[in-house]
């Protein structure tokens, strides 16, 4: 239970405790001390029935589950005000017949008080309600923007690695096109050496062919 309720609950007790004092007590006066006594009692009713609003207001911000139980002590609360305001008018008033009327007045206005109070709860209840389910699609709407944005991100890098992709792709490319014109001057190159191999072979070959030429006609004579 909530600290603040049983602090005004304690106040009220002690108040009503004054209030039943004080209605046996003024049912046996007269005169001018009964209408002082009476002053006094409608003076602590008002403040009990200002303790009481605090205490409805303070149940009604309370759990479900804890309101519930408050709202009916505050209904026997109410009651019990109501009784005290009977009492007083039957010990101010010398027509029992207009005080029977009255009671039967406050009577009804106490069910309809409480039957007013009971349609508030339910609407409290339900404004609570749609306070909650307010929140949640606040909340689920949040969720849906940061998604949102997560997945544009995503995109976002995904967009980025496949321009490097192709960045790499393009530039694999071109190594290959020189790879490529590399292997052909290596062949021609190739093909060059092969062929200056054979140049050199037979200018060496003609050299010696003709060194032997030389040599046999010299030795011959």
């Amino acid at each position: 239970m909530s600290e603040v309720f049983e602090g005004y609950e304690r106040q009220y007790s002690e108040i009503f405790d004054s209030l039943s004092q004080k209605c046996t007590s003024a049912a046996a006066l007269d005169g001018e001390q009964k209408r002082q006594r009476v002053s006094e009692i409608r003076s602590e009713i008002e403040d009990a029935e200002l303790l009481i609003r605090k205490m409805d207001l303070e149940a009604r911000s309370l759990q479900p589950s804890v309101r519930a139980g408050l709202l009916v002590k505050l209904r026997e609360y109410k009651s019990d005000m109501t009784n005290i305001k009977n009492e007083v008018k039957r010990i101010n008033s010398s027509n029992a017949k207009q005080v029977t009327r009255e009671e039967l007045l406050e009577s009804g206005m106490a069910d309809s008080f409480a039957v007013t109070s009971d349609q508030r709860g339910r609407v409290l209840l339900s404004t609570e309600r749609l306070a909650q389910s307010s929140d949640r699609i606040k909340e689920s709407r949040r969720v849906a923007l940061e998604t949102e944005e997560l997945g544009s991100s995503i995109l976002q890098d995904l967009h980025n690695q496949r321009q490097s992709l192709l960045h790499a792709h393009n530039s694999l490319h071109g190594v290959d096109e020189n790879i490529g014109k590399s292997k052909k001057i290596l062949a021609a190159m190739s093909k060059r050496i092969d062929r200056n191999k054979w140049i050199i072979g037979g200018v060496i070959a003609a050299l010696a062919f003709a060194i032997i030429i030389i040599l046999y006609f010299k030795f011959s004579h």
